[in-house]
């Protein structure tokens, strides 16, 4: 029997994936080991705290559903998920900004004609029209782009939030085709700046730090082009309180944009107003390459999206 010190462990369990086939995952497995080694080191980490951590990342995943994914989330809050999407995005020039996925993305659903009202169930929200344009970097328009929809509802909750999700369906949450033009457009309600779900246990920690849960108001696109980089981003409301204190760390100045008040009788499309509304309008610009857009929650790898 071998008996190691704490520097012979380390270097032990590092030297046991060494036969490991593939190298990324070889490189990934050891520099995890010896970041996890250093970090119990360092802090001197104790028996209570080592168990209070496994019981904390145990019930993360008995908080994960089908809707919900609370390792996304948990990711989110430590600033990792945005550390991932600054290591993978470094060369942005000219291309619209990445930013979180977000633990709510559902998924696909059915393709939804141009103008339709995305939240016709909510009665009680300010309605918002939402314009854009999806091109190239040289700004020549891209035709047949598939692009996914999501966003809060005026109260700060999610469709897949709440308790009728799989009878009611979608709310706030579409997918639109580009036209000939680049162009998608559609109606909705001006979302509201919300908590990150605090009843698990990320937002435990959240609250336990003296954190705010809050993120600002924002809508979320996908753009997955063929023969282009899959886009995942927000675009987010001008003016919102949490812009400099996202607690995901999500905000960049280039995915801000200007939503105006307008008191017009018709909306850019022809439909009637009905009282105030305000106007959306943001460009996305599409960076050539590949890659997967990620899969839809409560599907596996291996099946498909």
């Amino acid at each position: 029997m071998t008996q190691f010190n704490e520097t012979e462990l380390t270097e032990a369990v590092v030297k046991s994936f060494d036969n490991t086939p593939n190298p990324r995952a070889k490189f990934l497995l050891q520099e995890l080991v010896k970041s996890l080694h250093d970090y119990v080191s360092k802090t001197g980490l104790t028996f209570e705290e080592w168990e209070y951590a496994i019981d904390f990342l145990t019930r993360t995943g008995h908080k994960c559903t089908d809707t919900r994914q609370e390792f996304i989330l948990l990711s989110d809050v430590l600033g990792v998920s945005m550390l991932v999407d600054a290591v993978n995005h470094r060369d942005r020039e000219g291309a619209t900004q990445t930013t979180v996925l977000g633990p709510f993305y559902v998924g696909e659903h059915k393709v939804t004609a141009h103008g339709t009202d995305i939240s016709p169930n909510n009665q009680t929200g300010e309605r918002m029209f939402v314009q854009s344009r999806v091109t190239d970097l040289k700004g020549k328009p891209l035709a047949g782009v598939p692009v996914d929809v999501w966003h809060a509802d005026d109260d700060g909750f999610y469709d897949s939030q709440k308790p009728n999700y799989d009878e009611v369906g979608a709310s706030a949450r579409a997918r639109f085709i580009t036209d000939a033009d680049g162009r998608f457009f559609f109606r909705t309600i001006l979302p509201c700046s919300y908590p990150i779900p605090t009843d698990g246990p990320v937002g435990e920690m959240i609250m336990q730090t003296k954190r705010h849960p809050m993120r600002p108001a924002h809508v979320h696109f996908l753009v997955n082009a063929k023969g282009y980089e899959p886009l995942i981003t927000h675009v987010f409301m001008d003016g919102d309180k949490y812009l400099d204190s996202d607690v995901v760390f999500g905000v960049k100045d280039d995915l801000v944009a200007k939503v105006e008040p307008r008191n017009d009788p018709v909306m850019p499309d022809g439909s009637k107003a009905n009282g105030q509304w305000h106007l959306m309008t943001y460009e996305f610009h599409l960076k050539p390459g590949g890659g997967m857009a990620p899969k839809p929650l409560g599907v596996k790898a291996e099946e498909p999206a």
